[in-house]
């Protein structure tokens, strides 16, 4: 049972080898005799990437059902009231980590005692490297992961805004695009979903190529901001706080800059009760987390 536990948690048999304390060939051994048992095929091979079969979903549900009866038995046997801790992997992107998702934690926290969230902020790009590799039960960023078991919705929606230093920039200007490629420009690394939306916005990269700072981090370009190293575009409700206190301005502009969708991911094929139950909670969270700040800036379809 924890053999195909395991593999549908990690998505990789050296990993799951890992965590199990064996060998590879013994848990493709392990799987094989369980396939034989079933008489069926519980994994996907092949160069698809890791998938669980239709039957394989029935078995990993059952095994996890009575794995979690298992644990709770040895506990009831040794007259230990200790609670039985389950894990659910969180991952996000800094915008989410720095407006609704200490929500979800507590909220989490508040309807499960016994869940423990393992919370990690990275960059889109490796958030979905992560759920392929079986690190992450769930991830909110700017991609999808796409691939067997992964289920994807829009969390919610952020409005960008242009914006910059009153040393830098004419709050009473209306900045055309030509007049903004003119300026020094802060944005995250080239190839970065965030990227990708502002470099079509001036409909020639190479306007880029000699204005640009870029970091991988929210809050250091926020920073670079504040100092007047250029203007950037960023979730308007992320900087609501410094331009009430005048550190930024929102630039007017002739042309929008587009919303921002969050994408939450997350594995159907593990935890299933408890997973759709945190994928409701951060649902309730992003609405709650919206509700509070103007609707231009943030909302949920």
């Amino acid at each position: 049972m924890m053999t195909l536990v395991a593999l549908a948690r990690h998505r990789h048999f050296g990993r799951t080898a890992l965590e199990l304390n064996t060998t590879q060939p013994a848990i493709s051994a392990r799987l094989a005799a369980l396939e034989q048992e079933f008489g069926c095929k519980l994994i996907l091979r092949g160069n698809t990437g890791f998938g669980l079969t239709p039957e394989g979903e029935k078995v990993l549900k059952i095994f996890e059902t009575v794995l979690r009866q298992i644990e709770g038995l040895k506990h009831e046997l040794a007259d230990d009231p200790a609670p039985i801790l389950e894990v659910i992997r969180v991952g996000a992107i800094d915008t989410i980590s720095s407006t609704w998702m200490t929500h979800f934690v507590e909220a989490t926290h508040a309807a499960f005692p016994h869940l423990k969230i393992e919370l990690t902020v990275e960059s889109t790009k490796n958030l979905v490297q992560g759920m392929h590799d079986g690190a992450y039960d769930m991830i909110f960023a700017l991609d999808p992961a796409i691939g067997e078991g992964f289920r994807s919705f829009v969390s919610c929606v952020f409005q960008m805004s242009w914006a910059g230093s009153p040393r830098l920039i004419n709050p009473d200007k209306v900045y055309s695009v030509e007049e903004l490629s003119q300026l020094p420009i802060i944005t995250f690394p080239k190839g970065t979903p965030p990227y990708r939306m502002v470099a079509p916005y001036f409909q020639d990269e190479r306007v880029l190529a000699s204005k640009l700072t870029s970091s991988n981090s929210l809050y250091s370009i926020i920073n670079l901001l504040i100092d007047g190293f250029g203007v950037g575009t960023i979730p308007t409700v992320t900087i609501h706080r410094e331009i009430k206190m005048g550190l930024l301005h929102a630039l007017n502009v002739s042309k929008r800059f587009p919303p921002m969708p969050i994408i939450a991911t997350y594995q159907s094929s593990t935890h299933n009760d408890l997973i759709r139950s945190v994928v409701e909670q951060s649902r309730a969270s992003a609405k709650a987390y919206c509700a509070t700040v103007d609707p231009s800036m943030a909302w949920v379809d």
